[in-house]
């Protein structure tokens, strides 16, 4: 799931806390769309949802002052975490990233 914000959020040359708290707004309101509309279980937003809740640590250490690098260490972790999740739900990647604007 969330694979493909989680790689954008690496690739940014600096990543800041207002940048993640954006993913975390985005996520929580899509996957709660998601759900309503059945288009996802309930198992795969509970799932999905640690994912939104490491994104929110990860701002929050940011906040702390916590370097890039231990930061950059946690979303790889998240990552992963994001690949798993996607194997166990495919398609909620998809369905994720297809509600957002062009």
């Amino acid at each position: 799931m969330m694979r493909t914000c989680v790689d954008q959020l690496l690739a940014l040359p600096h990543i800041d806390a207002p940048s993640l708290k954006g993913e975390v707004h985005y996520l929580a309101g899509r996957l709660e769309q998601l759900r309503m509309q059945r288009t996802i279980t309930n198992e795969a937003y509970l799932d999905a949802g640690a994912i939104q809740g490491a994104i929110e640590l990860v701002a929050n250490m940011i906040d702390m002052g916590v370097p890039q690098t231990e930061i950059q260490e946690h979303l790889r972790s998240t990552l992963r975490r994001a690949d798993r999740i996607e194997t166990k739900h495919p398609g909620l990647n998809w369905a994720v990233e297809s509600g957002r604007a062009s």
